[in-house]
């Protein structure tokens, strides 16, 4: 087996070659960080590599290491705090910031074993889906270099998908999971609201949950069970499953009740047929095993409700932009941030509270009506995308009416946030490849709590549809 080899292997399986001493830890470690230096010049996923630290930590580990992912290599979105490395927020007050800290994730992450060798870029503030910072420059799609990979974890999607690490650490509050890995070929899960902890810095957050991109049910369920949890302090916190998600991922489902739709819940939002295609073709997969499928139109496109969402997602936008100054020491101003970053916090500041809180109340009042509407069914089918993966310039931050741009996101990606709204668990699965080359990716959202139940029904998809042997090209092009 060659090195680059190696990081295309599940972390399950990966940490188990460590475990029984069939590889060392170091070697592993050492194989990552020799493909970032490949293959970073050309997609430029990283922000920060943390080679010296890493191979340090992977000395620690030995052989029957009980921690159930030791040694495994994994990179952290630059939103989350990891001590000792830059944290960036993809924006340029905190471009040379510092954290003395870790994140919860990040905490939970290196206590389950893996040795975090970098951290990942993301769009400024993590605001669009797709990775093209001002500080960064574009993240480039392994599958097609002058694609995006998505945002705005698109740089751990990257990462995964180019066999730079085995996995890595994302967050999703309007689908910045689900889009990269749709994009990217790979697993995306969102949990359930409240299943992993927003600490130290928040109680909860009505959209925004971390969770992971990798290549199989099986990571995606195990990993799931190293960062969910209650920590101390948490306003808010998802009931305990009553098993752990790693057993519940390889139950086979009994026959479910699936609703299946292709209906964009942004009214203007053109559905590409490929995308549409893969709903079709999904749900024939589903019935021939078993499932009962009807297709219907969910009552979402609610006048106004792309406005009321992007008003609650964008008084978080601020949140982050308030904080960045808090940073810097000084208060924001244009010349700080890309147009369409200040143009949100702009809109924002000029909002008064009552403003805010009604919106998000509106919010959550549509969500649970959606959550009401889905009740009889067991799970939803959808695009994972609108649209295949954007040429990389597509969505301008700096156009000269940037908040257009954020109004043509979701054009790309009408599906996900409204699952952020409700908090319901969704999992972009990469079960097909389109005619284009790329990667063809649906989205499965589950009931509310339910990961259980949605891991084990994408299990049983990837048992008939693997994917996990499928590689970009492209990279493996830059590779020779």
């Amino acid at each position: 087996m060659s090195d680059s080899d190696l990081m295309f292997r599940s972390a399950i399986e990966l940490a188990e070659m460590v475990r029984s001493g069939e590889i060392s830890a170091r070697e592993l470690v050492q194989a990552s960080l020799e493909r970032i230096e490949e293959l970073n010049p050309e997609l430029n996923a990283f922000v920060q590599v943390d080679a010296e630290r890493a191979l340090a930590a992977a000395e620690e580990v030995g052989p029957g290491d009980g921690r159930p992912f030791a040694g495994v290599p994994v990179a952290i979105k630059n939103n989350r705090a990891v001590q000792g490395l830059r944290l960036t927020y993809g924006c340029s007050l905190m471009a040379g910031y510092v954290s003395e800290r870790d994140h919860n994730v990040v905490r939970r992450l290196k206590d389950a074993g893996f040795v975090i060798v970098g951290t990942t870029t993301l769009p400024e503030y993590g605001i669009l889906p797709v990775s093209e910072a001002r500080i960064f420059g574009p993240t480039r799609n392994p599958w097609d270099l002058e694609r995006t990979p998505g945002g705005s974890s698109g740089g751990s999607a990257a990462a995964v998908s180019s066999g730079m690490v085995p996995v890595a650490h994302g967050n999703d509050g309007g689908g910045s999971i689900r889009i990269p890995a749709a994009a990217c070929g790979l697993v995306g899960l969102k949990p359930s609201r409240g299943r992993i902890s927003m600490a130290p810095e928040l109680g909860d957050s009505p959209l925004t949950i971390d969770g992971m991109l990798t290549r199989t049910v099986a990571d995606t369920a195990a990993i799931l069970d190293v960062l969910a949890g209650y920590e101390l302090g948490d306003a808010t916190w998802a009931p305990p499953p009553a098993e752990p998600f790693a057993r519940s991922a390889v139950r086979e489902p009994s026959k479910l009740r699936i609703a299946a739709t292709t209906l964009p819940p942004v009214a203007d939002a053109v559905v590409d047929p490929l995308c549409a295609q893969a709903v079709g073709d999904a749900a024939d997969l589903l019935r021939s095993l078993g499932h009962e499928v009807e297709v219907l139109d969910p009552p979402w496109q609610a006048d106004g409700l792309r406005e009321l969402f992007g008003a609650v997602f964008s008084n978080h936008v601020a949140l982050s932009i308030a904080y960045s100054g808090k940073v810097a020491g000084r208060e924001p101003s244009a010349e700080d941030m890309e147009p369409m970053s200040w143009a949100i916090f702009s809109m924002i500041s000029s909002m008064s509270a009552v403003q805010g809180m009604r919106a998000a109340a509106e919010l959550q009042a549509f969500a649970r009506r959606l959550v009401s509407f889905l009740a009889p069914y067991d799970a939803l089918l959808t695009p994972a995308l609108g649209e295949r993966p954007l040429p990389l310039g597509t969505l301008d931050t700096a156009a000269s009416e940037p908040m257009s741009t954020f109004t043509r996101s979701g054009l790309f990606t009408p599906f996900t946030p409204v699952f952020n709204a409700s908090g319901q668990p969704g999992i972009s699965l990469p079960l097909f490849e389109g005619e284009d080359g790329l990667p063809l990716g649906v989205q499965i959202v589950g009931r509310p709590a339910g990961e259980g139940a949605l891991l084990a029904l994408a299990a049983q998809l990837e048992d008939a549809t693997p994917w996990a042997e499928r590689r970009p090209t492209v990279v493996q092009g830059i590779a020779d």
